[in-house]
């Protein structure tokens, strides 16, 4: 996974992507893409909502960034500055499960 997959050049700097940056990548544009998403479900319904996508996103984002710095990088900032929201986004995930399944029933 650190072997280069593709370099970009842009001018001086050359952007080099491995394996593992890529699911580094992936997993900043999930966790940050989450906003939009809760901005355009706010929009439509027009007062703040946290649709489940929000949820999902938070988790598969945090999971793949702490992979990525547990794995990839070995980094315990990285892993650190993922954990809690990794844990806060499962536990609000399972709260609107059980909430939403509660009020279906």
């Amino acid at each position: 996974m650190n072997e280069i997959l593709f370099r970009l050049e842009l001018g001086p700097l050359a952007l080099v992507i491995t394996g593992w940056k890529l699911v580094g990548y992936i997993g900043v544009f999930l966790f940050a893409g989450r906003w939009v998403v809760q901005l355009i479900a706010s929009r439509r319904a027009g007062r703040p909502v946290m649709p489940r996508s929000f949820w999902y996103m938070s988790v598969a984002g945090s999971l793949l960034l702490l992979t990525y710095f547990i794995i990839g990088k070995n980094d315990s900032v990285g892993v650190l500055s993922n954990l809690f929201p990794a844990f806060t986004a499962a536990y609000n995930l399972w709260l609107d499960i059980k909430h939403r399944s509660a009020s279906a029933a």
